[in-house]
């Protein structure tokens, strides 16, 4: 009975936040997080600016602890810039979430590097939440608004 109240609880609260994951043109996310498969196991760092009501730009970094292929070390990190396309109002999420396809191109150690992902953002409140991409190069960790 603890566990049903508990959980009855939290969907409440979770339902009278007032976060908000995706604010359109001008909104401002930066990510932290780690990465868990694609070119390697380490950190993330992502900032995302709104640029209409469907499209963020942005850039990132990742930096990998294990080499990528073969522990390659000259490709131990990805800078890359990206594109967002946020499916919020399309998909009539509440206000907390937002799910974006996205794309990234730049520089994996000294090749050419490409990603694609599927985001998710939930925010707890108006400055924290959390997110997670998948793709081919994955992540998860804190997103915060600006």
């Amino acid at each position: 009975m603890k566990k049903l109240f508990f959980m009855m609880m939290v969907v409440a609260l979770s339902q009278t936040s007032f976060a908000q994951a995706w604010n359109g043109s001008g909104d401002q996310k930066v990510q932290v997080g780690l990465s868990g498969w694609g070119n390697g196991t380490g950190i993330t760092g992502t900032y995302d600016y709104g640029i209409s009501n469907l499209i963020s730009l942005g850039g990132g970094a990742n930096l990998y602890f294990d080499g990528y292929k073969d522990d390659n070390k000259d490709n131990s990190f990805f800078v890359f810039g990206r594109v967002n396309f946020h499916l919020q109002d399309a998909l009539g999420l509440p206000e907390q979430w937002d799910i974006y396809p996205g794309a990234d191109v730049g520089v994996l150690g000294n090749t050419f590097g490409l990603g694609v992902h599927l985001g998710a953002r939930y925010f707890f409140n108006d400055k924290f939440g959390v997110f997670l991409e998948a793709g081919n190069n994955g992540s998860l960790g804190v997103s915060i608004n600006l």
